[in-house]
C-alpha cells in the first residue's frame, strides 16, 4: 500500500496539467456514473419505502446542472493539484492509526463547514442566486445530488481546498473520506429509505444522516442542514422534530 501510494504521488508530480485535467474529468464522470447507478438500484430495490413523492420526468436543466457540477468538480481537483505542487497543500504518507483518525477529523470538520455554508445558502439573497437551484427539485432522486448551481458547487469545492491547506492529512485518510462523501450524498438523495424503522431509531443512525434525514430538508427547508451527522442541527436547534425523538 505504501509503495502504491508513492507511485501515485510520483505520477501526479510528473503528469502534465492537460493530461491531469482529462484524468480528473474521467474520475469525476466515474464518480457520477457510479453514484447515480447505485442510487437508482437502491431506489428500485426499496421502492416500497418511498419517503417523498415520485419525482417527475428528468428535465434537460437537471442534466445541464449535473454536467456543470462534474466540470467544476474537475476544475477544483485540478486546482488542488496545483496547490499541492506549489506547497500550499501537503499530504502525509502514513497508513496507520493517525491516517484513520484523519477520516474522523475530516468528517467532523467538513460537516461543520458545510453546515455553516448550508445555513448561509438559505439566507434569502444567497438562496435566490444559488441554492434555490437545488431546492427546485424537492422530490430528490440520485441525480439530484449533482444538480447544483455553479456558485454552490464552487463554494463547497473552495471549502474543501481551504481545509486541505490548513492541515496535512494522510492521502489514504483523504481518499477514504472522499469515498464516504459520495456515499452520504448518494444516500441522502435516494428518495427512499433503505433502513428499517428499528435502525433509524438506533443511536448510530440517529446521529448519522440518512436518506430520511435529508429528504426532510427538501420537504421543509428550515430543518436538517447537516451532511454527515445531526450534531450541528441538534446544537443549533435546526433538527427536524421527528428526528429528535431519541436525543434524550
Amino acid at each position: 500500500m505504501y509503495d502504491f501510494g508513492n507511485e501515485v504521488v510520483h505520477f501526479l508530480q510528473e503528469i502534465s496539467y492537460t493530461w491531469a485535467a482529462l484524468l480528473f474529468l474521467i474520475e469525476n464522470l466515474l464518480i457520477f456514473t457510479c453514484s447515480v447507478y447505485v442510487g437508482n438500484l437502491l431506489s428500485i430495490r426499496y421502492a416500497h419505502r418511498r419517503i417523498v413523492p415520485t419525482p417527475p420526468k428528468i428535465e434537460a436543466k437537471e442534466i445541464l446542472f449535473a454536467t456543470s457540477t462534474i466540470f467544476l468538480n474537475t476544475v477544483v481537483t485540478l486546482l488542488g493539484l496545483w496547490l499541492w505542487r506549489t506547497g500550499s497543500i501537503q499530504f502525509r504518507g502514513d497508513i496507520g492509526i493517525f491516517a484513520l483518525l484523519d477520516i474522523l477529523i475530516l468528517l467532523l470538520v467538513m460537516d461543520a463547514g458545510m453546515y455553516l455554508l448550508h445555513r448561509i445558502a438559505h439566507i434569502p439573497l444567497v438562496y435566490r442566486f444559488a441554492h434555490r437551484t437545488h431546492h427546485r427539485y424537492d422530490k430528490p432522486r440520485p441525480l439530484t445530488l449533482f444538480v447544483l448551481n455553479p456558485l454552490e458547487a464552487l463554494g463547497f469545492g473552495t471549502l474543501w481546498l481551504l481545509v486541505l491547506c490548513v492541515y496535512d492529512f494522510s492521502w489514504i485518510g483523504m481518499s477514504i473520506y472522499l469515498g464516504l462523501n459520495v456515499v452520504f450524498g448518494t444516500i441522502g438523495h435516494l428518495g427512499v429509505e433503505p433502513l428499517s424503522e428499528k435502525w433509524l431509531r438506533s443511536n448510530l443512525f440517529n446521529t448519522l444522516t440518512t436518506s430520511t434525514f435529508h429528504a426532510m430538508h427538501h420537504q421543509n427547508e428550515d430543518y436538517n442542514f447537516g451532511f454527515y451527522t445531526s450534531i450541528w442541527d441538534r446544537m443549533f436547534g435546526t433538527l427536524y422534530p421527528e428526528d429528535s425523538r431519541n436525543q434524550n
